[in-house]
């Protein structure tokens, strides 16, 4: 029921938990805003943030609810036997005032999340929560559900609609419909409790990144970092009000170049420790009881749903269906990885023995401080590749343009400036785009929201404003990107690292699969796909980043304009390998411990503990840390989108290094005819049909691990394919 109430948030979640409210606080709400009212103005109506107050959340949430309830009590009570038409596709024509004022309230609690947001969120999210329980838990809306399931197969429905009364049925099933009444009004207290817990854990961890930074007031800290990141750590400083000269921000967009140019091995420790530690400092900001809770609570509604573990009510759904099948995944990349990690440490070991030897002072141990600073070192005597000198021609908007020449040459999609102030923003740095398909045709809006702020969640991630469909009228959807890049001085271009470029083409890849939606309903358009499948389009999106055409065009140096040498991007092609070790690692560990996090079942849970004995077992090199270690771990712990669901960045990724195979065995990275089955059995698709035969139909096989192993440099085990 998620889907049906809020907009998507994919890669970086932030979920807000719909759930159920008491009547007498729906009858308190305001019965008009201009939060609830159908969109109007331009491109078919926009999110009208220009009438946006804060105080007006609370009462048009309130509002929404009560009026999404009446019109479910409308479907519940019809006398007529059910039907598709009366029962399932009015139920996607119900709530739609709702889903507009929770969309622009989630834009405001993922971006603008101040104080007073955070109040406001606080109170609605178990009052969301309830209310999703009390439509999944309305018994005679379950039975007119029940009835068109039962009969679909001989109604007359079109193949999609058989799909959303599958889809649909089987989400009240997993949410508790056909429990007791007993067992119904503890899954509602589970559920709002879990609300408040996600909204308490995100608004925690957002606070320790705002409150903890490292200061730089001595010219010798500043040694080792190129111009172009003083410049922005100068900036970010001065917009957070620091009285110093920079700071280094307890941002993922901060932390990883300074561990990576810094010569400062102090400063690089400090950094990093302070990164690593947000949500585990033992104060008011510590995350840890909170996930215990969460754990907990978890586990008793999957037991009431009659499932051993929430690992197992997670994974019913997805391509995977079973947590086995993950760890199996992730237990087959695992000793490689590691074993690639053993190289790595080797190579960097021996040029900090060097450099001590040369320098005539004490030789250092590797620790994970050192691992971004030695890596750059070693990548540039292996393969006299300097990511320093690749950032000059990595322009964040010479990029976006590349992304959208990409889009034009795979989909035929063609994106256009909308003028300023032509649509409403929440913010004056967002920018919008009207996007056009190869025919022309309008399919809709993409926002931009490229920079950080102290009220904005930190990390890169997609979200939808208004879902694709036509089963009524044509609606065409709205989506955006949503970044947390450093701005510079004015008039300065922004350099960004390889690492940042390849996010940014990744979370392109959701918006793009978004807006090629082309599906009659919304609950099946665009993302509304597996979690496992979901991150498919975006990490294949990744591939166009290194292609000779992309780099020619858009890789071009922010001072002369000249593109990359060739010589240089021949030297990145070479290294696309390198470091796959420490990536697949720290992803793998992250993946590894929410997926037994959440197979533990009802056992009681200390997160740290179980961090620190887990990654021991798995034998985890001390030289790596989690990406996202469990305190801070928002995927999983600021609602239930990514929980004992992190390992679907590898599954996607099998799906995504099989696809782009697709291609190179073919003409190349542009082949028409595979870029239009891709469009075609992907993209266009949405969740119409089951993914695997989604897949299937494109690649005309399911896909193996040996293609994900060749593309990180591994060897291939025996026997795959």
């Amino acid at each position: 029921m998620t889907a049906r109430l809020l907009p998507l948030l994919l890669c970086l979640t932030m979920t807000l938990t719909p759930t159920l409210l008491p009547t007498s606080a729906l009858a308190a709400a305001a019965p008009a805003s201009p939060l609830l009212a159908a969109w109007t103005g331009p491109y078919g109506g926009v999110p009208p943030f220009d009438k946006v107050r804060v105080e007006d959340f609370k009462p048009a949430l309130l509002a929404g609810m009560q009026a999404e309830l009446a019109e479910i009590d409308s479907i519940a009570a019809n006398p007529a036997a059910p039907t598709f038409d009366n029962t399932i596709a009015a139920m996607e024509r119900s709530g739609r005032s709702l889903r507009r004022a929770s969309t622009i309230f989630h834009v405001y609690a993922s971006t603008l999340n101040d104080t007073a947001v955070q109040a406001v969120e606080s109170d609605v999210a178990p009052l969301l929560a309830a209310h999703s329980d009390r439509i999944v838990q309305n018994e005679r809306l379950y039975r007119r559900i029940d009835a068109v399931y039962a009969a679909r197969e001989h109604a007359g429905l079109t193949s999609e609609q058989q799909r959303l009364v599958w889809v649909l049925h089987t989400d009240f099933v997993r949410a508790g419909a056909s429990l007791d009444a007993t067992a119904k009004t503890r899954m509602a207290a589970i559920n709002q409790e879990l609300a408040g817990l996600y909204t308490q854990f995100s608004q925690a961890l957002l606070a320790d990144e705002n409150e903890r930074w490292l200061v730089l007031d001595d010219e010798r800290d500043f040694d080792g970092l190129p111009a172009s990141m003083r410049a922005a750590m100068t900036a970010a400083a001065t917009s957070r009000g620091i009285k110093a000269k920079a700071a280094v921000l307890n941002t993922r967009s901060a932390v990883e170049p300074f561990l990576e140019y810094s010569t400062r091995r102090d400063l690089r420790e400090k950094v990093w420790r302070t990164f690593i530690s947000r949500g585990d400092n033992g104060d008011a900001h510590d995350t840890n009881a909170a996930i215990t809770r969460i754990l907990r609570l978890r586990a008793e509604r999957a037991k009431l749903l009659g499932y051993p573990t929430h690992a197992h009510w997670r994974l019913e759904d997805s391509m995977a269906k079973t947590p086995e099948r993950a760890v199996a995944l992730m237990e087959a990349v695992w000793p490689a990885a590691v074993a690639r990690v053993h190289e790595e440490v080797a190579d960097m070991q021996a040029v900090a023995d060097r450099e001590a030897a040369a320098a005539g002072s004490p030789k250092i141990v590797i620790e994970p401080w050192d691992y971004r600073y030695y890596a750059e070192k070693v990548r540039h005597e292996k393969y006299d590749l300097d990511a320093n000198a690749v950032k000059p021609y990595l322009q964040l908007e010479k990029l976006r343009e590349g992304m959208f020449w990409v889009a034009g040459q795979l989909l035929g999609l063609q994106f256009t400036p909308v003028p300023k102030g032509t649509v409403p923003v929440a913010q004056a740095d967002i920018r919008v785009f009207e996007v056009k398909d190869a025919q022309g045709k309008y399919v809709g809006l993409w926002y931009l929201d490229p920079y950080a702020r102290a009220s904005k969640q930190s990390g890169a991630w997609m979200s939808e404003y208004r879902t694709q469909e036509r089963f009524d009228k044509p609606v065409t959807t709205i989506v955006s990107n949503n970044s947390n890049f450093v701005q510079g001085a004015p008039g300065e271009p922004i350099l960004i690292s390889w690492e940042d470029a390849t996010t940014l083409f990744h979370e392109f890849g959701h918006a793009l699969h978004g807006l090629s939606s082309s599906v009659s309903y919304p609950m099946l358009a665009g993302t509304n796909v597996a979690r496992d499948y979901v991150e498919f389009p975006s990490q294949l999106m990744e591939h166009w980043l290194s292609t000779p055409e992309v780099l020619q065009r858009f890789a071009v140096h922010y001072q002369t304009g000249k593109p990359i040498p060739a010589e240089l991007v021949a030297k990145i092609h070479r290294s696309e390998t390198f470091n796959q070790g420490f990536k697949t690692i720290e992803y793998l560990a992250s993946a590894i411990v929410d997926m037994k996090l959440h197979l533990a079942g009802d056992t009681p849970i200390d997160p740290r503990a179980f961090e620190r004995e887990t990654l021991a077992a798995l034998g985890m090199p001390r030289e790596v840390v989690m990406r996202h270690r469990t305190p801070q771990f928002g995927h999983v712990f600021s609602g239930d989108g990514y929980s004992a669901g992190y390992y679907s960045y590898m599954w996607s990724d099998t799906l995504s290094a099989d696809a782009w195979e697709a291609f190179t065995e073919a003409s190349g990275p542009y082949d028409r005819a595979v870029a239009k089955r891709l469009h075609d059995d992907v993209f266009a698709v949405g969740n119409t049909i089951d993914p695997a035969d989604g897949y299937r139909a494109f690649r005309g096989h399911d896909p193996g691990i040996a293609a994900l192993m060749r593309r990180r440099g591994f060897p291939v085990p025996a026997g795959t394919h």
